[in-house]
């Protein structure tokens, strides 16, 4: 299975703005839908957004819509999410996943150690 590695979280502030990244070590990315799923502090894990293999956004969870952009570059094996305007509600371990499945509860095959984001005054 291939190996995902995230990177760009950190401790900001409300209203302030993360880009997360994800580099994908494997030679079927391109072939592959994405996602970013997350988890905070006593919750499961959560859907945030999906992306096809061709790059088109499929799923937004309705919290981050319009604050956030999910894309991908195929030449670097590089998943990103943009997160604009954060707020405390979006305090997680953010993970980058691949073949996931299940609504109420995720289920991934592959995703990464995580990256944290925490949005702190």
């Amino acid at each position: 299975e291939a190996q995902l590695v995230e990177s760009g979280g950190g401790l900001v502030q409300p209203g302030g703005s993360l880009r997360l990244s994800c580099v994908y070590s494997g030679a079927t990315f391109s072939k592959k839908p994405m996602s970013w799923v997350r988890q905070a502090p006593g919750k499961g894990l959560e859907w945030v957004s999906t992306i096809d293999s061709r790059g088109v956004p499929t799923y937004y969870r309705n919290s981050v819509k319009g604050r956030a952009t999910i894309s991908r570059d195929s030449a670097k094996n590089t998943l990103y999410l943009q997160l604009n305007n954060l707020t405390t509600e979006d305090t997680a371990m953010y993970y980058c996943a691949n073949d996931c499945s299940g609504v109420s509860v995720v289920n991934c095959n592959n995703r990464g150690q995580g990256t944290q984001v925490t949005v702190s005054s």
